[in-house]
């Protein structure tokens, strides 16, 4: 098995994939059925092989793995995902963990904008277990994805344009924390084929600077929350400082803060209603 997870790393490096012994060895274990620790202490038979070398291939051609196992680990919980919604990104962990550090109510409204999957809503109600958490998207492949995460849980999906003016009107002056990673890459950015190829544009594009959804959404936000309420939006690495600008023009906000996830980059901004 080490010898045929070595050829598959191999080969995943030549097509150009930024992590290919992890991508073979989690392939395998999804192939297996094991948990990847254990995937290379089992004997490979025909039918492991023949399955394994498809989907590497597909690998090798860019499709993501999260694709190809049909799952995505983000934070504390495991997404259903494929064709037609965005797969989280270990990035947003960074928002989710600013979140989790938050003195909340002991029931707080939760609002999560541009849902996608569901990972940022999905991720807080696992924490905040007596939350009321909201969802919302336009997509119906998106929210096919949303509501099959969030069976048997308390998190309510819904389907509305996140810019609306009257968007979740009946929480108005009402939510606790909003977030939200909403389409912000520039238009003519050059993307790595995964995302390219395979998410969805619609929850990628932002307009020619990335800020189309974001100037709209600082503006619902400011009309959600309750006094003292706060949030998070996820932004594009260069427009940090137009996203804290977007939270200024509004008036509405103070503690307007630029943050950076674990790599070290701007990634989201943070900001509180004002009282």
């Amino acid at each position: 098995m080490r010898q045929v997870i070595d050829d598959a790393a191999d080969a995943l490096a030549a097509a150009g994939v930024g992590s290919p012994r992890v991508d073979a060895e989690l392939l395998a274990a999804h192939v297996a059925g094991v948990d990847r620790w254990r995937v290379a202490f089992l004997e490979p038979d025909a039918e492991f092989a023949a399955r394994y070398r498809a989907l590497v291939a597909q690998r090798a051609h860019r499709v993501p793995l999260q694709h190809l196992t049909g799952t995505a680990a983000f934070g504390p919980v495991t997404l259903h995902v494929g064709p037609g919604v965005f797969v989280p990104r270990p990035e947003t962990e960074a928002l989710v963990e600013w979140a989790l550090a938050q003195p909340l109510s002991d029931t707080p409204v939760i609002v999560d904008l541009c849902t996608g999957s569901g990972a940022l809503a999905l991720a807080l109600a696992h924490h905040f277990s007596d939350a009321r958490v909201v969802a919302v998207d336009d997509s119906d492949d998106a929210l096919a994805y949303a509501r099959r995460n969030a069976a048997g849980t308390g998190v309510e999906v819904r389907r509305a344009d996140v810019t609306s003016p009257d968007v979740l009107d009946d929480l108005d002056a009402a939510v606790d924390l909003l977030v939200s990673n909403p389409p912000y890459i520039p238009d003519d950015a050059q993307l790595e084929p995964e995302v390219a190829q395979h998410d969805p544009a619609h929850a990628l594009f932002g307009g020619h600077d990335g800020m189309a959804v974001i100037d709209g959404l600082v503006d619902v936000a400011a009309r959600l929350l309750r006094p003292g309420g706060i949030c998070a939006v996820e932004h594009d690495d260069t427009t940090s400082q137009r996203t804290v600008d977007a939270f200024a023009r509004t008036g509405g906000f103070v503690d307007i803060t630029a943050r950076h996830d674990f790599t070290g980059r701007p990634r989201f901004v943070t900001a509180v209603r004002v009282g």
